[in-house]
């Protein structure tokens, strides 16, 4: 499906926030996702995932929630950098700019009012949140969201603590060699949604690390990183219809 996109300004609170728009060239109206970048910022890699989804039929938005900062784009090889800039965001304006993301969509003729969030690494913890704390969310594939049982900043709740505000069916990948997210936090996030009578299915893949859907990182596993996309497109179809 031919894809057309475009850097769109999204008005958030008083400030306008850039973020990458991709559609399908023609028909509609589509479901809508929200894509959130990793903890390296709205990267070339990110935008690209943007339009994968678009040229599968969805209306697809990902929010530089960085826009803040200055030089708010890491290289893949700048963890200390990527983590300075994670550290900036706070949990209450992370959501009210995803807000105005889904709300920006809400206004697109070429939109249907079904909405799903998508995210990476840090994203993916940002995408579940969301889920949780905005009931406009029908569908959440969060991948490898680090700090969703168990928060990571003093006086920050972790997201799986507004599970009770989550509307939406989830759909979350996990690596069993994923450093960054012990397989207890993996087990007690299923546990929890189960716990909850959430609608949840929870994939660990066993040999996969931490960035596996990333073919820029050397962590990228291509075989898992194709069913992980099948896996995901089915379920927005499904759910968002």
């Amino acid at each position: 499906m031919e894809v057309v996109s475009e850097q769109v300004m999204v008005q958030t609170g008083s400030e306008r926030m850039p973020c990458h728009l991709a559609r399908p060239a023609t028909g509609g109206p589509y479901p809508a996702l929200v894509v959130v970048m990793e903890a390296f910022g709205l990267n070339s890699h990110i935008k690209s995932i943007t339009d994968r989804f678009a040229a599968e039929g969805f209306v697809a938005i990902s929010p530089n929630l960085y826009f803040r900062e200055p030089n708010n784009v890491a290289g893949y090889n700048d963890l200390p950098g990527a983590f300075r800039l994670m550290g900036t965001l706070k949990d209450d304006q992370v959501v009210a700019d995803m807000t105005a993301a889904i709300n920006t969509l809400k206004t697109l003729k070429e939109v249907k009012p079904n909405f799903g969030t998508v995210g990476f690494c840090m994203g993916g913890r940002i995408s579940f949140l969301t889920a949780c704390r905005n009931a406009d969310v029908k569908a959440s594939a969060p991948f490898y969201g680090g700090g969703m049982v168990s928060s990571r900043q003093p006086g920050v709740k972790a997201p799986i603590e507004y599970v009770e505000g989550l509307r939406a069916p989830v759909l979350a990948f996990f690596g069993g060699k994923d450093a960054f997210i012990p397989l207890a936090e993996v087990d007690k996030f299923r546990d929890t949604l189960k716990q909850a009578g959430k609608q949840a299915e929870v994939v660990l893949y066993a040999d996969a690390d931490h960035g596996f859907m990333c073919d820029e990182r050397p962590s990228y596993h291509p075989t898992h990183a194709k069913e992980a996309w099948a896996k995901t497109i089915a379920f927005f179809k499904t759910h968002l219809g």
